[in-house]
């Protein structure tokens, strides 16, 4: 029998305080629900074959976006947005924020940049 775990949001925000770092908080399928802090603005990047999801829990998320892909999107709370596969991106918190992510388990986190920033195996909750 497999045991199954409710996750609170607020709890397991509470157990990192690391920014642009993303945590694992759990699978499904090829697929990861990773939480992250977020402050300040990251970098311009895209993923060539992963879609992500950014769902804003706490806080203000601007995803710039180049203006022949809308311009920027300001998100609030309990707001998300999909960025497809191929569309350059740059989110920035402004000025903090929590964001629930789901992507691919592949996905890297700088995308086609690799920086200080890029994280290959990304801690679990």
């Amino acid at each position: 029998m497999v045991a199954l775990k409710k996750v609170n949001l607020t709890k397991a925000f509470a157990a990192f305080d690391e920014t642009w770092s993303p945590r694992v908080g759990g699978d499904i399928n090829d697929f990861q629900i990773k939480l992250a802090k977020l402050e300040g603005a990251f970098h311009w990047h895209h993923h060539e074959e992963e879609d992500e999801l950014f769902l804003v829990v706490k806080g203000t998320l601007r995803m710039k976006l180049r203006e022949e892909n809308g311009g920027d999107v300001v998100l609030g709370p309990g707001e998300y947005i999909i960025v497809p596969h191929g569309v350059e991106h740059c989110p920035v918190a402004e000025p903090t924020c929590e964001v629930v992510l789901f992507e691919r388990n592949t996905t890297l986190n700088t995308g086609n940049v690799e920086n200080e920033r890029t994280i290959r195996e990304p801690k679990r909750l």
